[in-house]
């Protein structure tokens, strides 16, 4: 089998994945295949789906970041509480927080030289505790006039299609084409398949690892904006569930934990198998506690299917 065929295979067991659990389900409930049954479930995914969009790229390094819920948790209490005096710069405060921990990240990692699961996990508590203190150590309220006043672009409806939907889709031809047009992205998956080549050709492999963390913290930091403005709160815990889900779209939709091979549509599709393989359980009777056991065993699972085990001489 050539390398164009095993890369093509590649690509589209992710997507037979998907068909085949969407198929699986209908057959147990036929009324899961109407439109717009699958346009709520599509919606639904979007806020899993932004916060591993940036965090596919830190992925694709070969670098982890495990700040991502603490960050939309975080961003989701500066908005609740910040709109009702700010209103709409609300929204360029908890971008600009989320920001700003991917920015933490990307220096500690890079700069103090340590391993960026230790880094993002610590960075990730002092985020946790800014939501604490942000929101007082509660859950704060987002009024209705609040939320249509300057909410309305994550939860309405335009053109007969939800907003969550367009964002989502808009993060995804971003980012796709971030990756697939620009030097930044050829860089990440260069990176990512051999970095001390990178390095002996004399680019700066810093500045690329930190605009990464950058922009995962930013994705983060919008999902937290959108499942505030969908649940009409923000809370230091609200996203305390989403890591591993998150991790596992990413791993589940293709991209190779040891960094060089993903992209942003297959994390798009990881992001709907994960939603799918949650409906199902529901549908059978499976509890949220044990579902985050399926969520851990599909994550080993698919990190078995796609480390590349050249880069891996020692397990540690």
């Amino acid at each position: 089998m050539t390398e164009k065929q095993k890369e093509l295979l590649r690509n589209l067991v992710p997507i037979f994945t998907l068909l085949i659990l969407v198929f699986g389900i209908a057959a147990y409930e036929p009324g899961f295949l109407r439109p717009a049954n699958l346009i709520t479930v599509t919606a639904d995914t979007m806020t899993l789906f932004l916060m591993a969009s940036g965090a596919t790229l830190v992925i694709m390094l070969g670098s982890i970041d495990l700040s991502i819920q603490a960050i939309a948790s975080m961003t989701s209490c500066i908005v609740a509480a910040m709109l009702p005096i700010f209103g709409g710069t609300a929204l360029l405060f908890a971008l600009a927080a989320g920001a700003t921990a991917g920015v933490l990240s990307g220096l500690v990692v890079n700069y103090l030289r340590i391993p960026s699961f230790v880094a993002t996990l610590a960075i990730g508590g002092i985020m946790t505790s800014v939501a604490f203190w942000a929101s007082d150590e509660r859950s704060i309220y987002i009024s209705d006039a609040d939320k249509s006043a300057w909410l309305n672009w994550a939860t309405g409806t335009t053109g007969g299609m939800d907003n969550e939907v367009l964002v989502g889709l808009a993060v995804l031809a971003g980012l796709s084409a971030i990756l697939s047009l620009t030097r930044f992205g050829r860089l990440v998956r260069a990176v990512g398949s051999q970095e001390r080549a990178v390095v002996a050709s004399g680019i700066n492999v810093n500045r690329v690892k930190f605009l990464a963390f950058v922009i995962s913290g930013f994705m983060a930091g919008l999902a937290g904006l959108v499942m505030a403005a969908r649940l009409g709160s923000g809370s230091p815990t609200l996203a305390s569930e989403f890591l591993l889900p998150a991790i596992a779209c990413i791993i589940v939709g293709g991209t190779a934990i040891t960094g060089g091979v993903g992209s942003i549509w297959k994390t798009f599709v990881g992001a709907l198998i994960i939603a799918v393989v949650r409906i199902g359980m529901t549908f059978v009777g499976v509890t949220v506690f044990a579902q985050q056991i399926v969520f851990g065993l599909v994550l080993v699972l698919a990190v078995a299917m796609t480390i590349d085990r050249t880069k891996v001489a020692v397990v540690k």
